[in-house]
């Protein structure tokens, strides 16, 4: 029997009286390619074993297999990385994800979460752009549409979406397109613009009440790449009032389907 199939830690050393726990050889092997992944650099066997609280004989053993089978590689000076078989994998993975489909199952997840309208939105040049939208059930009606352009700094998304650029190329930006909105109340500042978009990216959170249509509020969060660039926000659009009586409700929720999106396409541990 390899070391994969069996339960490896029967033989664990234990502090007396403690109760024997049982991991078994699938959990291990993962342990050790998780601890590399992490890492981010080659490691040897004791170090690994140290890491991940497992006897040094053990690890030895599971290294040896997974090295047998390609999944890890063991260099020269006895280092062990992560080998070329886990690079196809990953390869055949990523050709399985398309970013919009994702994003779509969780936002039509978190509309009958919420039963509010959910879009998904990014950036077009200095405009966010309405990229797809689940309609809620109740009557409220949402005026921006799929395609909908609008000035970055009308909407919550818009501030998100330049979050993440350095604080002068913000500001910059924001003098070049930063325009008045229906209801008058979008701020037009480029330094408070770019401020807001800072905190607010760094928040997680971008919150706009009436800035850019009446009585219509939006509650978004990033959707961010492996560099920590948003390319996307997931957003809820709802009446004013409910986000003024329960706030919280709509945050939470918000943030964490922002946070499956990014886990899904393998973009949380950037």
């Amino acid at each position: 029997m390899d070391a994969i199939t069996q339960s490896t830690d029967a033989a664990d050393a234990l502090e007396p009286g403690a109760k024997r726990s049982r991991v078994s050889g699938i959990d291990r092997a993962l342990q050790v390619i998780d601890y590399l992944y992490e890492t981010g650099d080659p490691a040897g066997a004791y170090a690994i074993a140290k890491a991940i609280k497992a006897p040094l004989s053990t690890v030895y053993v599971i290294i040896d297999d997974l090295v047998e089978k390609n999944m890890l590689a063991r260099s020269p000076d006895g280092s062990i990385w992560l080998g070329a078989r886990l690079y196809h994998y990953g390869l055949a993975y990523a050709r399985s994800l398309d970013f919009m489909g994702v994003a779509t199952r969780e936002m039509h997840d978190l509309c009958r979460d919420v039963s509010e309208t959910v879009q998904l939105c990014g950036r077009e040049g200095d405009h966010m752009l309405v990229l797809a939208m689940a309609d809620g059930p109740s009557p409220f009606q949402v005026a921006s549409r799929v395609g909908t352009r609008v000035p970055l700094n009308w909407t919550a998304s818009g501030r998100l979406l330049v979050g993440h650029l350095p604080e002068a190329e913000r500001i910059a930006l924001f003098k070049r397109c930063a325009r008045m909105s229906p209801t008058g109340r979008a701020e037009v500042d480029a330094t408070a613009l770019s401020a807001a978009a800072g905190k607010a990216f760094q928040q997680r959170l971008s919150t706009q009440i009436a800035e850019s249509d009446y009585a219509v509020a939006c509650i978004a969060s990033p959707v961010c790449d492996r560099d920590g660039k948003c390319v996307a926000t997931i957003s809820i659009v709802l009446p004013e009032q409910k986000v003024l009586s329960d706030e919280s409700h709509y945050t939470d929720r918000v943030r964490a389907s922002a946070e499956r999106i990014e886990t899904s396409m393998g973009w949380r541990n950037r």
